[in-house]
């Protein structure tokens, strides 16, 4: 199991990138979710500018050109991508070159093995199957099921929180991108070692500084 610092861009990335350089980060994953394609250009410019020389995590979007795929694999040696399910965000170019690469991640739709198998696998974000175990016990054991039967090659790692709160959609959640407390990645322990793969992203808005926090403390509790 390997973790990952990540870079996320749903809000402000500056002070991120700010503590990447102070840190000498030269390996963090990024997740593109909160830019568009002009925005994207000024993210690669400055992912090279703060001394970035290893993405080996993304997660892509389903509107990024096949260039920028390039980019990431070329020329920052990206090994793992993810993407939610096309039924979610319907894909606009062709990704068939770097199938091999690419996983679906559970989100709020449930896993579809026929999508799965026509790419490498399975992005398992915890937190969200996690919340399903709580709010929707139906899907979390069919994607139990689906889990064990096809390879998960990368993960998400965001909060679980004691408290609901409403998405934009007005589903009631539990898991959070952003949080205060160790304690809540706490939930972690109920899932084997097997679920955790070598591409492990911190799924938060904190702080690098805090992130590298939370990966000591996921090291501790899942070896336990």
């Amino acid at each position: 199991m390997t973790l990952y610092p990540t870079l996320t861009t749903l809000v402000n990335y500056k002070e991120k990138l700010e503590e990447i350089k102070t840190l000498k980060l030269e390996k963090v994953c990024v997740f593109f979710t909160g830019l568009n394609f002009e925005e994207r250009k000024v993210l690669f410019k400055e992912l090279k500018k703060v001394g970035v020389k290893e993405i080996p995590f993304a997660h892509i979007k389903n509107d990024m050109t096949l260039e920028e795929l390039n980019l990431l694999v070329e020329c920052y040696h990206t090994q793992r991508m993810n993407l939610h399910s096309f039924k979610e965000h319907a894909g606009i170019y062709d990704y068939s070159k770097y199938k091999d690469l690419i996983y679906i991640e559970n989100v709020y739709v449930a896993f579809e093995e026929e999508e799965i198998r026509k790419w490498a696998g399975i992005c398992l974000d915890f937190s969200h199957l996690e919340n399903d175990r709580i709010t929707r016990p139906e899907y979390f054991e069919k994607n139990i099921k689906i889990l064990e039967r096809n390879k998960i090659g990368c993960n998400h790692i965001s909060a679980i929180r004691a408290e609901s709160h409403l998405n934009s959609d007005g589903f009631n959640r539990y898991d959070y991108h952003a949080t205060n407390n160790l304690s809540d990645f706490d939930y972690l322990k109920k899932y084997d070692k097997k679920f955790f793969s070598d591409f492990c992203a911190i799924e938060l808005n904190n702080s690098i500084s805090f992130q590298l926090k939370v990966i000591d403390y996921v090291k501790k509790i899942v070896n336990e």
